[in-house]
């Protein structure tokens, strides 16, 4: 019996799905396509300090909640930066808020695991390109299951290279969208 973890890049779900979706139903989707349910589940994201804070501390408390009333997953937020940019065509400068740390954290997660020999098999919900080294290492060093699920249009060809299965979450929209 593999012992199996979920990490959702909550950043890359939302922007690449094309819609809204309910995390505990992709839960029980992603667990049928394993076999059996996940050990563990983290979800990462920035948060975001704006004007719908409690909104969203409320989306983040339900995310933790255990089932029957949330998909019961570990919530690791980070603290976005203010980047101050100025517009080459007219000068005018102005503010973005980015993520910060987020990357790093799902990457330190995913190798930190996998050396304390956490898991056997991780399912990657990310379509970032940037976790290509840690996946390697973890498939190639410490021969662990990578399963990555994501969007047709957003899922890098440097992680569906590492996986041993790719989930594309397109085929399975109608059952976990909103």
């Amino acid at each position: 019996m593999k012992k199996t973890i979920w990490i959702v890049d909550g950043a890359y779900l939302m922007q690449a799905a094309p819609g809204r979706f309910d995390y505990g139903k992709l839960r029980t989707i992603l667990e049928e396509i394993n076999g059996m349910p996940f050990s563990e589940a983290y979800y990462f994201n920035s948060a975001n300090n704006g004007n719908n804070s409690s909104g969203q501390d409320a989306f983040h408390t339900w995310l933790k909640s255990a089932p029957p009333h949330g998909p019961k997953m570990r919530v690791k937020l980070y603290k976005p930066k203010l980047l101050r940019n100025r517009c080459p065509k007219c000068g005018n400068e102005f503010d973005r808020v980015i993520q910060k740390g987020v990357d790093v954290g799902i990457a330190t997660l995913i190798v930190k695991l996998a050396a304390q020999n956490k898991y056997d098999r991780l399912f990657l919900s990310s379509g970032d390109g940037d976790f290509e080294d840690a996946v390697a290492f973890i498939k190639e060093e410490l021969d662990k299951d990578l399963f990555v699920s994501g969007f047709a249009d957003s899922l890098s060809s440097d992680l569906q290279s590492y996986a041993s299965e790719v989930i594309w979450l397109d085929q399975h929209w109608e059952n976990f969208k909103r």
